[in-house]
């Protein structure tokens, strides 16, 4: 907006011309309207899966063909140029010619093959061998183990009347010199008193050595030699008394003392496990 003022001559004096510039500040007569334009979706074709959508997609007219003149009536897609493989980099050379009897030189070529095979199945019987050998070994007792699996002891260092105590697997042995008082008594015992029975002859190889297992039937505690009613052993843990056969007596003790596998080598070599 321009505005302008003017006074008489009169005033010229006091007289001041003045210009001044206002923006307009006139709104529009109507607001400005977003357009949203909305999406359509269309739905994708429903697949052909039931009776009547499949007959609805067959021909309805009559099937004609119809030939012309011009246009060619049957269209070959067979090619001539396709190039027939070549094995003969593969082929043996008494069979480079395809039209060669092969039954001719099949002997010779089965014993080729024959050959490499057996070849073949020998060396892998061979490593199958020992490889199986070494697994078996790996589960074999140690070079220790076996060492203790066996003891040798000089009867000679025993005296007579005296049991004297080894350590064999881990477990107590009594090896026992019997005098022949021992001998006669322990053979004369009546089989319908025990609560074990056992003949005096089956528990001992020779009549004056008797080796024993120094674990107690009952639960497994140690007898004392030379202790007991019966002269042979006592187990302090529950008080079960063994002659001198090792045969159990008087006590909570099921079975007589076990003897383990012995042999005697000579008159004065023993040998257990």
């Amino acid at each position: 907006m321009f505005s302008f003022v003017a006074r008489s001559a009169n005033l010229s004096s006091v007289t001041v011309a003045a210009t001044q510039s206002v923006a307009n500040g006139s709104k529009a007569l109507s607001p400005a309207v977003s357009i949203n334009i909305e999406r359509v979706l269309v739905p994708p074709p429903a697949q052909k899966l039931t009776t009547n959508s499949l007959t609805a997609g067959l021909p309805i007219n009559p099937i004609r063909a119809s030939v012309s003149i011009g246009g060619p009536s049957q269209v070959r897609f067979a090619h001539t140029d396709v190039s027939i493989p070549d094995f003969s980099a593969y082929r043996r050379s008494n069979l480079k010619d395809s039209s060669a009897d092969n039954k001719s030189s099949a002997p010779s070529r089965q014993g080729f093959s024959y050959l490499i095979v057996g070849s073949g199945a020998v060396g892998g019987a061979y490593a199958a061998k020992t490889v199986v050998g070494e697994f078996v070994g790996s589960m074999s007792a140690s070079a220790d183990v076996l060492a203790l699996a066996k003891i040798e002891v000089k009867l000679n260092d025993i005296p007579e009347g005296k049991n004297v105590t080894f350590k064999w697997r881990g477990k107590p042995l009594f090896i026992r010199h019997r005098t022949a008082e021992e001998i006669d008594t322990e053979s004369k015992v009546d089989m319908s008193t025990l609560r074990d029975p056992q003949l005096d002859s089956d528990r001992a190889q020779r009549p004056e050595w008797l080796v024993l297992l120094g674990v107690c039937t009952h639960l497994g505690c140690v007898p004392i030699a030379n202790s007991g009613e019966f002269g042979g052993y006592y187990c302090p843990c529950h008080g079960s008394h063994y002659d001198a056969s090792g045969r159990i007596r008087k006590g909570p003790a099921p079975l007589n003392l076990e003897i383990p596998i012995h042999t005697f080598v000579d008159e004065n070599t023993l040998v257990v496990g």
